[in-house]
């Protein structure tokens, strides 16, 4: 087994703190996993595997380790296949036959390349909020609003897993948007 795969596999790094101003009660809980997640790293507990077909569940402890490697599987997955693509994209590009006697061709040519680069463009900034999503799952902040500690949704995560607003924050920061962008 690789490194890489090791630590895919393993919650090592994903323990799940207290973020600031949560109730105090969770403290002992979020101890636990602390300590649970420590164990792991250093070798004295095996990895937690990921079980086939798991989905995360209402009914668990928010952002127990399996739910922080769910995610962090599910976040590798994502980054891979936009690196994947950037790299066909780059290699098209350069395969890409600009010297077409046909201004029409060179013009289709041109035009569909500058798509290709501002859908580049685009995963590029999502590329780095999946990182910043993996920061916070190893911080073990992961899941929880960055503006109220308020814990994020599941059904939000699994649809936007590089979400770091609850809905409630997220709609109060698109009504700002929208009120300074008509300024």
């Amino acid at each position: 087994m690789t490194e890489a795969t090791k630590k895919t596999e393993s919650v090592g790094t994903t323990a799940s703190k207290k973020p600031a101003g949560k109730v105090a009660d969770t403290t002992s809980n979020k101890a636990s996993k602390n300590t649970a997640a420590k164990v792991a790293m250093n070798g004295s507990a095996s990895p937690i595997l990921l079980p086939e077909g798991y989905r995360p569940s209402e009914d668990e402890e928010f952002m127990n380790p399996l739910q922080l490697l769910y995610f962090r599987k599910k976040l590798e997955a994502w980054r891979a296949e936009l690196l994947d693509e950037a790299s066909d994209t780059i290699t098209g590009l350069s395969q890409e036959n600009l010297h077409q006697p046909d201004q029409m061709d060179r013009a289709q040519i041109e035009s569909n390349a500058a798509l290709d680069l501002r859908t580049r463009d685009r995963e590029r900034k999502l590329l780095q909020k999946i990182e910043s999503a993996l920061r916070r799952i190893d911080e073990g902040s992961y899941g929880y609003c960055v503006q109220t500690d308020e814990p994020i949704n599941l059904r939000r995560l699994e649809a936007r897993p590089i979400a770091s607003l609850s809905l409630h924050a997220q709609e109060r920061h698109e009504r700002m948007e929208r009120v300074h962008r008509d300024d």
